[in-house]
């Protein structure tokens, strides 16, 4: 123990600082290989035939899946998800109720984004007003639910948000409608709709693992010169004890 003297305080710090670094760093791979797992279930999904409502609702895990819908849009009940971004411009994606006339089901579909320049201006869309046979894919976000936050009032409509629960909207509505957001492939009732299927990739979550670990070998090293540059200085003092 004579060799090695860091101190009080930089043991303490390394006690505390240490498993913080370790547990971000391997949070971090956690989460890269939920991203990768994201993607390769997103991809196997959008090889699959499309399926209706009903058969849906039998399985125990929707997200991703790729639905055929037969109904209409309700153009009464607009819904804007504000500040979203696409090549750097500022707009909106727009979400509206549509009833899925085969399972009797109302689904809050989202068409794409839109441009908003002009925040003054309220963004100018159209809706068909006439049955429409459309294929969508189910979109279930990570981690915690999202949930309906109007800037507008309650009675105010379309009506501007910053996130969307669908359930919570139905309640509002007092209708039966599907959990989820439905997001819907290109077509001649869509937006601009090329979402990313993860906000970040697994690669961008590895480069972060490595920058933690990284900083939890350089404060251990830190520690290490610390206390065996400590101990030298204590070694090599002179004594001061009388002859």
């Amino acid at each position: 123990m004579s060799r090695f003297r860091p101190g009080l305080l930089p043991s303490l710090l390394v006690l505390l600082l240490l498993p913080c670094l370790l547990a971000l760093g391997f949070w971090q791979l956690a989460r890269a290989e939920e991203k990768r797992e994201l993607l390769a279930a997103h991809q196997a999904q959008q090889l699959a035939a499309p399926i209706s409502i009903n058969e849906l609702e039998r399985h125990a895990n929707p997200a991703y899946t790729r639905v055929q819908l037969q109904g209409f849009f309700d153009v009464q009940h607009t819904v804007l998800l504000d500040n979203r971004t696409r090549d750097g411009k500022v707009g909106v994606e727009v979400l509206q109720p549509f009833y899925d006339q085969a399972s009797g089901l109302w689904l809050l579909l989202n068409r794409g984004w839109l441009p908003w320049p002009d925040r003054r201006i309220a963004p100018v869309f159209a809706t068909p007003d006439t049955p429409l046979r459309l294929q969508a894919t189910v979109y279930v976000p990570l981690g915690e639910a999202f949930q309906l936050q109007g800037a507008e009032p309650a009675n105010a409509w379309p009506r501007l948000i910053s996130e969307v629960k669908p359930e919570t909207l139905w309640q509002q509505l007092g209708r039966g409608g599907f959990r989820y957001e439905i997001r819907l492939d290109p077509g001649p009732a869509s937006f601009q709709s090329d979402w990313p299927v993860v906000a970040m990739s697994p690669d961008k979550h590895m480069g972060y693992a490595v920058q933690w670990f990284a900083m939890a070998a350089a404060l251990l090293g830190l520690f290490i010169y610390l206390g065996l540059s400590n101990a030298r200085e204590i070694h090599h003092e002179p004594s001061h004890r009388p002859a």
